[in-house]
């Protein structure tokens, strides 16, 4: 069978602030209008409370979610997973945290000030019966000891998934591709990064983290989507949309067009 596209996306939210201009309430069409524009088949979103998972959901009704608070329900930020509903089955789907007890919710253990998680979903997609994982995280964003031994966990643990699917990560890592992170996941890990091989890109001059002030998204791209087996990637870019001047995220999208081998 011969493999279909998909478009993944990660987006950080930035969490429910309160202060306009840069509140939840001033900004969610923003970020709906950035999604249904770009139409990403799978999501990884970060920071994303409860509340606003829910607004999503309701304002994009194709999309379907995986996820759960880091503090465990409904509490905290979601490192959610968004896919087509048309498009996707889930099969199963986990969480675990990035701690030396990854199966104690919201726990934290390696210096880190807040909890830090990874949702997964193993999906069928109902087009060609291909079957993939998504990972989706969130790094933290002050320990390198943290971001490292996460590198780590997120490896180890993926390696209880089907040899025989790819695997996409998505996530915030917080640092630069220059950073041991970096490093682990894609030489020890064995996920490439979906922008070293796409055939065109797009805003590669650009940052993904703007601030909410600054249009050049910073110097880094500290977003990611990543992947492990047999894959093709047609672009990859940031998304800079802005509406009237205005930031729809501190965190501008990163995207890829990519293309699967058969697993059936």
């Amino acid at each position: 069978m011969t493999s279909k596209e998909l478009r993944i996306m990660t987006y950080n939210l930035k969490c429910e602030v309160g202060v306009p201009p840069h509140s939840w309430s001033d900004r969610r069409e923003m970020v709906r209008d950035v999604i249904r524009r770009e139409s990403p088949d799978l999501i990884g979103t970060q920071e994303g409370v409860f509340a606003q998972v829910s607004d999503l959901l309701e304002m994009l009704p194709e999309y379907g979610l995986v996820g759960l608070g880091r503090e465990g329900g409904s509490r905290g930020e979601y490192s959610a997973i968004f896919f087509k509903k048309e498009r996707f089955q889930v099969l199963e789907y986990n969480h675990f945290w990035l701690s030396d007890t990854p199966r104690t919710i919201a726990s934290a253990t390696w210096g880190n000030m807040y909890t830090r998680m990874v949702t997964w979903a193993r999906f069928k997609d109902l087009q060609t019966n291909q079957q993939l994982y998504h990972m989706n995280t969130h790094f933290d964003h002050e320990s390198l000891n943290a971001r490292e031994k996460s590198a780590r966990l997120v490896i180890q643990e993926a390696q209880d998934f089907d040899s025989a699917l790819p695997v996409l990560l998505t996530g915030d890592f917080n640092t630069d591709v220059h950073s041991q992170p970096y490093n682990i996941l894609t030489e020890e890990g064995s996920f490439k990064d979906t922008w070293e091989l796409a055939e065109a890109r797009f805003n590669e001059d650009l940052g993904s983290f703007n601030d909410f002030r600054d249009p050049q998204g910073g110097s880094e791209r500290i977003d990611w989507v990543l992947g492990r087996g047999n894959m093709t990637v047609a672009s990859a870019g940031i998304i800079n949309d802005l509406a009237d001047g205005r930031f729809p995220s501190d965190h501008f999208p990163v995207v890829a067009r990519l293309g699967l081998g058969d697993n059936v």
